[in-house]
């Protein structure tokens, strides 16, 4: 069944047509595919739509899809596929000590967990940088340790030690864990995000987040940070049964976490698995990958549409696997990573975020200057989303942080 009718018209048909099988497109762009309207005479309209899907489907990724923008925030369009001619931009722990008023509130509230579970405070200071300099995304102000506090475990933060926990260092303590958290304690956190929510700017992405189960699980069994987590990764060798349940109890009670956290009001969410550099291989795939890709699976069966970032600091040579096997939709990469292995094998599949060094925003001056169009250089022809290799340093001068926003965006 053949029609003879101008491109346009054409165009428009075909496009409904796509639309209508599950493909999004503004109309403006469907009314500039290159359609060759003699060539298309007798061709059934169905067979002209998925023409064009096709070649859709076949475009590079790491040039940016051809998705339209779908939310008016840079951040989550680089998510969803498109890339961004001036990249977003936020920092991990971007809202933290380097800010006197973050200092500031701090000092008020007491603890810190009193802070991460005080709704008004924790939104106070998720907003403060977004405040003061702009940044594409805010990150909601709490802890990757407040799983472990919502399964009943004993959890505190010393002023300038970190976290203390009642250790699992055993599998006779293991066997004391509670299979289910506590979400009403959580409740707080679920709080603050509808506040931020509300005072956002609708441009401005927010972030939810989650540990992921193997950097969790270090803490909940040494009991504090170590300099190689050496107490989980023997107990991961000598007891896997035991250290298998720490993990399972953490991938089920964090999907639940970052589902509450969509809820609330993220726009996307990242997992942090700080400490998954310390692993080999094969335990990285076992305990670092797998529950990872457990907790992608069980958010997307309820939410399919979540935008997930993957953080496996350190993980090098064994991104590429980690991208395909968890499904994230970006991964963040530190500074240690070679640009022309991430641009071939990750960025071609998949955003990254990074990398900048958060030693060299310290430094400021000529050495940013520089470091910042290396970042750009580097990855800015795909999908990016600029950020550091990891948090910000407490004793990073402000001056510094405008100095490389300026440079990013200008």
């Amino acid at each position: 069944m053949g029609f003879a009718i101008g491109g346009e018209r054409l165009a428009w048909i075909v496009g409904v047509l796509v639309v209508r099988r599950g493909v999004e497109f503004l109309s403006h762009e469907i009314l500039h595919w290159p359609i060759n309207v003699a060539a298309c005479r007798g061709v059934p309209l169905f067979r002209l739509a998925r023409r064009e899907r096709r070649c859709i489907r076949n475009r590079n990724l790491s040039q940016g899809s051809f998705v339209p923008p779908s939310s008016a925030k840079p951040f989550v369009d680089v998510l969803s596929g498109q890339r961004q001619a001036v990249p977003p931009v936020w920092m991990m722990r971007q809202a933290g000590r380097y800010l006197p008023e973050y200092r500031e509130v701090r000092a008020k509230a007491g603890g810190f967990l009193d802070l991460c579970f005080t709704p008004e405070l924790a939104a106070e200071v998720t907003l403060q940088p977004i405040r003061r300099f702009g940044f594409d995304a805010a990150i909601i102000f709490s802890d990757i340790l407040v799983i472990p506090y919502a399964l009943g475990r004993s959890v505190r933060f010393e002023i300038g030690e970190g976290p203390r926990l009642e250790p699992l260092d055993d599998p006779d303590k293991v066997k004391t864990l509670s299979p289910r958290a506590d979400f009403g304690m959580l409740e707080p956190v679920f709080e603050a995000l509808r506040i931020v929510r509300r005072a956002l700017d609708p441009k401005t992405a927010l972030i939810g987040f989650c540990g992921a189960p193997w950097t969790v699980a270090t803490y909940m069994v040494a009991g504090q940070g170590t300099p190689d987590q050496a107490p989980a990764r023997m107990m991961a060798y000598r007891h896997p049964e035991a250290f298998a349940k720490i993990i399972d109890t953490l991938v089920g009670n964090s999907v639940d976490y970052l589902l509450g956290q969509l809820a609330a009001g993220a726009d996307a969410l990242q997992i942090f698995d700080t400490w998954a550099g310390v692993l080999p291989p094969a335990e990285f795939a076992r305990w670092s990958v797998e529950p990872t890709r457990r907790i992608v699976e069980g958010v997307r069966a309820k939410a399919p549409d979540a935008k997930i970032i993957g953080f496996p600091r350190g993980a090098g040579a064994l991104l590429p696997g980690y991208v395909e096997a968890t499904g994230v939709n970006a991964v963040s990469i530190d500074w240690t990573a070679e640009p022309a292995f991430i641009r071939e094998r990750v960025q071609s599949r998949v955003a990254v975020q990074g990398n900048l060094d958060p030693l060299v925003l310290i430094t400021g001056g000529d050495a940013l200057e520089r470091a910042v169009d290396e970042v750009l250089a580097n990855f800015g022809q795909g999908r990016l989303i600029f950020n550091l290799g990891h948090g910000i340093q407490p004793e990073t001068p402000i001056a510094h942080v405008e100095q490389m926003l300026k440079r990013v965006r200008g």
